[in-house]
This record gives structure tokens, C-alpha cells and sequence, in this order.
């Protein structure tokens, strides 16, 4: 009995510094999210440029006397960019002194999202050096949610997990829908910077990039609904893989009316234009947390069963 308690108080002494890492890193997640919510707010209220220098506003860390809407907004956007590069920092100090007790991948893993960080912060000055310009603010968008899909992935990868070996088809399958998705996410951010759907309507110019937008929904809804359909239809399905199957159909769902109320109402109505892009990123980040799941699914269960193997072996 002893002998069973002190195995245990080991256990849990090797994993607390993982449990710890995961949990900071959906921290990170969640402020990642909120960003990006904040920056989607920036574009629509037309705050891009309310701060005229780059990094500080108004040659100031707080530019009190001129904080408007517009202001607090790029200003706040900022704020939360820079105490995001400071977590990026502390994640990946985290997993180099634990690296003993944390899997291998880790430390290079944590490296990665300090260098897409880094890397989205070079984005954000230009943005405002090159006033908006539309291919920078698009890959502005892209490094977010790479960035914010890479903290997902690694906090799927940390979570204890046993595979059931029923979610061999469903990897392939989560993962093309959260590829498809992805791309469908730039492309909406090619509209947005490039004001497509205002120039269509008003100008009966750009129709083509929004069009283009338009008529790339199917691929990523039809993925997303065969990655829910395959868990409805697999009954041993670990129950994690169920609940995020059907949290992606939601937020599909909740996607799709706000982009039908979105394009009807003409971009007019801001809080449906940020819910749109924050409700693409979380499906977009269930469906990667499902194909994290589903891969480690297949790569711990063996390919033959242990009679198999026995007469594999002769």
C-alpha cells in the first residue's frame, strides 16, 4: 500500500510541470483569441491607424490626452500583443527548464510560436508603416491564427489521453477540414483588408475576391460536417473527440448565419463583423484540437494486435 502511494506522489511530482505548461498555455490561448477579436474590432471601426507611430502611440506607452474609441482600441490591441510576446518568452523558458520532465517536442515547439510572435509583431509595426497596406494586413491575420492553432496544438498534445484506435480515418479527415478552414480564414481577411464587399456593392468592383470568398465556404463546411458525421458514427469514439466533434458543428453553424447576417446587412453592423471572425477562429481551433486528438490516436495504437503479432513473429 505504501509502495502504491509513493508511486503516485512520484506521478504526480513528473507531471505537475506539464500540467502547469498546459494550463499556461491556454492561458495564452484565450488572450491569443481575444487579440484577435480586438484587432477585427480595430479594422471595422476604421482604428488602424488611430495610433500614428509604431510601437508607441503618440510617441507615448499611454497616450492619455488623445485616448478616443479609436485610440484606446489600436492602443489596447497593442497592450494585449505585447503581453502575449512576454508569455511566447516565459512558455518557452518554462519548457527548456523542465525539458527533463516534459516530452522532447516541446522546447522546439514553444520556440516555434516565439518566432511566429515575434514574427506577427514585425507584421503589426508594417501595418501602420505602410498605412494598412492589404497583403500585410492579410499575413497579419495569417501569423494570429497560426500562432494561436500552435498553442492549441500544444496544449491538445499535453492533455493525458488514451486512444481508443477508432480514429484512424478521422485524423486525415479533421486535419484537411482545419487546412480548408484555415485558407477560408485568409481569404476572409483578403475581403476584409481589401474592403471587397463595399467596393462590390458600391462600386461593382472586387466582386471576384468576394465571390471567391463566398463560394469557399462549401469545402470547410463540407469537411467539418464528414469529421461530425464520422464521430456520430464511430461508437467508440473517445468521448473528448465527440465533444469537440459537436462543438465544431456548432460553431459551424453559429459561422454561417453570422456571415448570411454579415453580407445582408452590408458590414454595417460591427459586433456581427468581430463575432464573425472570432467564431471562424475557435472553429477553426476545435478542429485543430480534434486532429491533434485523433493523430495521437493513431500513432499510440499499434497496428496488429498482440495475436497478430505473435504470429507476425513466427
Amino acid at each position: 500500500m505504501a509502495d502504491t502511494v509513493l508511486h503516485q506522489d512520484v506521478r504526480t511530482d513528473a507531471t505537475a510541470p506539464v500540467d502547469f505548461i498546459r494550463r499556461f498555455v491556454w492561458k495564452i490561448a484565450v488572450a491569443t483569441l481575444l487579440l484577435m477579436a480586438v484587432g477585427s474590432a480595430t479594422r471595422v471601426m476604421n482604428a488602424g491607424l488611430a495610433c500614428p507611430d509604431w510601437p508607441l502611440c503618440y510617441g507615448q506607452l499611454v497616450p492619455s490626452q488623445q485616448m478616443n474609441l479609436q485610440v484606446f482600441l489600436e492602443w489596447f490591441h497593442r497592450l494585449d500583443a505585447a503581453l502575449i510576446g512576454l508569455s511566447a518568452i516565459a512558455l518557452v523558458g518554462l519548457s527548456w527548464w523542465y525539458r527533463r520532465q516534459s516530452p522532447p517536442w516541446l522546447p522546439l515547439a514553444s520556440a516555434f510560436a516565439f518566432f511566429l510572435i515575434i514574427f506577427q509583431g514585425v507584421l503589426g509595426g508594417l501595418t501602420v508603416t505602410q498605412l494598412l497596406r492589404f497583403d500585410i494586413v492579410t499575413a497579419h491575420l495569417g501569423c494570429a491564427l497560426l500562432f494561436f492553432i500552435t498553442l492549441i496544438a500544444i496544449g491538445m498534445a499535453l492533455l493525458p489521453y488514451e486512444g481508443t484506435g477508432t480514429a484512424r480515418k478521422l485524423a486525415l479527415v479533421s486535419l484537411s477540414a482545419a487546412i480548408l478552414v484555415y485558407l477560408q480564414s485568409i481569404l476572409g481577411g483578403l475581403v476584409a483588408s481589401r474592403w471587397a464587399l463595399h467596393q462590390c456593392f458600391g462600386a461593382s468592383q472586387l466582386c471576384l475576391v468576394m465571390n471567391s470568398h463566398i463560394a469557399g465556404v462549401v469545402p470547410p463546411t463540407l469537411a467539418t460536417l464528414a469529421v461530425l458525421i464520422m464521430t456520430w458514427r464511430t461508437p467508440a469514439v473517445h468521448p473528448t473527440l465527440r465533444l469537440l466533434a459537436n462543438t465544431a458543428g456548432g460553431l459551424l453553424v453559429c459561422q454561417i448565419a453570422l456571415g448570411v447576417a454579415t453580407f445582408r446587412l452590408h458590414l454595417q453592423v460591427e459586433p456581427l463583423t468581430v463575432a464573425h471572425q472570432a467564431v471562424g477562429a475557435t472553429l477553426l481551433g476545435s478542429l485543430v484540437a480534434i486532429a491533434v486528438l485523433a493523430w495521437r490516436d493513431v500513432l499510440s495504437t499499434p497496428r496488429f494486435s498482440p495475436s497478430q503479432a505473435n504470429i507476425a513473429r513466427g
